[in-house]
């Protein structure tokens, strides 16, 4: 039972989000939603303490699917980034703020980037190309992300400011071209950097959002020195250039780790460990 601690944890914490939001907004919809979320990752988790082998896909396409058609086009819930500026604007504390605020600015000092490996509808897809893990050394274009974060602001400030007419309607179809964007560029970078997760690296302007917070996580890899021998297969097969042999929060790109724990995986004296 001890070995399922952590899933019924996390599935604690998300459901205490749920009841919470349910009861202060007075919506059932927070109580169904974030109750889904956790669920859906919680019972990924036990698949993956089981050692199957797709418990990480089944939970990318479970919540990615459902946030990508059900929130965001038969509920025309506009989940990108440009939602939350929407509805901060707005000054409505519902939908895409909250998603955000639990999920993106307070969520990572729980889990870290724990959402770029389990719940993003983008990798979702990317995660399904061949290039696993990077091929090359890692590329100086993480000051991208900056630009996107600002052209997304900018959008929908900028729609507000020109008092641009039936805005609903606008985000709803800029959900979707920003989307296809999103899908073309994350696939383009993957093949060209042989990379899946290069957008993840360079272009994704959430990512200004996780990073800060992901330095304090509570949750994170940690290695158990006197085990190591220092083999580098965790380098190896880390997704996102994380040097997992390191413990100090400074550690090479260590704001970047996904939870993917493929670096568990391939360790051969068993000295990684959440």
């Amino acid at each position: 039972m001890k070995k399922y601690l952590g899933p019924i944890l996390f599935f604690a914490v998300f459901e205490a989000v749920a009841v919470t939001l349910w009861l202060t907004m007075d919506h059932l919809f927070y109580l169904f939603n974030f109750t889904y979320i956790g669920g859906s990752v919680a019972l990924g988790l036990v698949l993956y303490i089981r050692k199957w082998k797709y418990a990480r896909l089944m939970v990318q396409l479970a919540v990615g699917l459902y946030m990508l058609i059900y929130l965001g086009i038969l509920s025309r819930e506009n989940m990108q980034i440009e939602g939350f500026w929407y509805y901060l604007f707005l000054g409505v504390f519902e939908a895409a703020t909250i998603h955000y605020v639990v999920a993106k600015i307070a969520g990572p000092l729980l889990f870290g980037r724990g959402w770029c490996g389990y719940a993003c509808w983008t990798a979702m897809i990317l995660d399904l190309l061949p290039y696993k893990t990077p091929c090359g050394p890692r590329r100086k274009l993480g000051y991208i992300r900056y630009i996107t974060f600002g052209i997304s602001l900018l959008f929908v400030g900028g729609l507000f400011l020109l008092h641009v007419p039936d805005l609903e309607k606008v985000m709803f179809w800029s959900f979707f071209i920003g989307n296809a964007l999103y899908y073309g560029v994350g696939i383009a970078l993957a093949c060209a950097f042989k990379d899946n997760r290069a957008f993840c690296k360079y272009i994704c302007p959430i990512t200004v959002f996780l990073k800060p917070a992901s330095y304090f996580s509570l949750s994170r890899v940690k290695n158990d020195t006197e085990k190591c021998v220092s083999c580098g297969k965790c380098k190896t097969v880390c997704p996102m250039d994380v040097d997992m042999t390191d413990n100090a929060r400074r550690r090479k790109n260590g704001t970047e780790c996904i939870l993917c724990l493929k670096c568990v995986e391939a360790c051969p004296k068993h000295s990684l460990h959440i």
